[in-house]
């Protein structure tokens, strides 16, 4: 499986399941990934802003999934810096 198409399984489990989740939880979600697949997927997903990987107080990390529909934070944040570059 290409890793895009990996990136892509995990975003769309993460927003069909519409809730904040364990990284076991997106794990069990992707059956058809490994443990490694599901974690690289998850740390590019974070650092393109489309999740965000938070640790909670019992020590467990857990993702936050951003819909496709609405753009993320930091896309956001990087579409002002372009455009104040370009004015």
């Amino acid at each position: 499986m290409l890793v895009a198409a990996i990136i892509e399984r995990v975003h769309l489990a993460l927003e069909e399941y519409g809730k904040d989740c364990s990284m076991e939880e997106v794990v069990g979600l992707c059956p058809d990934l490994t443990w490694n697949q599901v974690y690289l997927a998850i740390d590019y997903l974070n650092k393109t802003g489309m999740v965000r990987v938070a640790l909670d107080p019992d020590r467990t990390y857990m993702i936050q999934v951003y819909p496709a529909f609405s753009e993320s934070p930091q896309a956001v944040s990087q579409q002002s810096s372009v455009q104040k570059a370009s004015s």
